[in-house]
């Protein structure tokens, strides 16, 4: 796929996702951070969706489906080449040595993903110390550096599955109609096997980070 049919891809996906930012919860406000957001009282994912073909996540409550081959905790992850801020690739099997936080989203440019990605930096409790902590959108790379500048993020590597959604198709995670990522979160121990993963069953739902975050402490504490 050509640079240009990809971003018009991309482009659709997130004129849809647009919408998103007017999902429930975002009318109560919550504390605010040094770096100046304000956190808002969204809904927070109780369980997870499966992920692969013949499974779906909900938006605004209609089915989505979902491509791929479905990933499950206990197998490793799978090679899927994903670009930095300078658009050089990375294969996200070979980032293993650390605990993983991987951290995905639909979209940077939307509230339930501005919020999660400020959750996981900002509300770590030091173990950004620790772990590698990691944020997957289908967002161009320039659009994610944008965004780290401005919210002043600093502690998480954004890597981005703009071309053609190969890491999503991989896991079994890419909503095909939109071409979107599912929103989910998982840990990966310093072998690169998966330990814990939850898949918003609704996309304006967050993922339990806290769950993930104790569950990482968990492996380094074990380590």
């Amino acid at each position: 796929m050509e640079l240009s049919q990809r971003t018009r891809v991309v482009a659709a996906g997130l004129a849809v996702l647009g919408g998103l930012a007017g999902w429930s919860g975002c009318a109560s406000l919550g504390s605010s951070t040094e770096a100046g957001f304000m956190y808002k009282n969204l809904p927070v994912a109780s369980g997870s969706a499966v992920a692969g073909d013949g499974h779906s996540v909900t938006m605004r409550g209609e089915p989505k489906a979902l491509a791929g081959p479905g990933i499950r905790v206990g197998e490793s992850l799978r090679d899927a080449k994903l670009a930095k801020g300078d658009l050089s690739l990375v294969n996200i099997a070979e980032t293993k040595g650390k605990v993983r936080i991987i951290s995905l989203v639909p979209s940077l440019d939307t509230i339930v993903c501005e919020q999660q990605t400020h959750y996981l930096s900002e509300k770590n409790n030091g173990l950004d110390k620790m772990v590698q902590l990691i944020t997957v959108s289908v967002d161009t790379p320039f659009a994610q550096s944008r965004f780290a500048r401005e919210a002043k993020i600093g502690n998480v590597t954004f890597l981005s599955d703009f071309r053609g959604g190969e890491f999503g198709r991989s896991y079994g995670l890419l909503v095909k109609d939109p071409h979107f990522l599912a929103r989910a979160v998982m840990v990966v121990d310093k072998e690169n096997v998966i330990r814990y993963l939850q898949i918003t069953p609704e996309l304006g739902q967050l993922p339990d980070l806290d769950a993930a975050f104790r569950f990482a402490r968990s492996l380094i504490e074990k380590s």
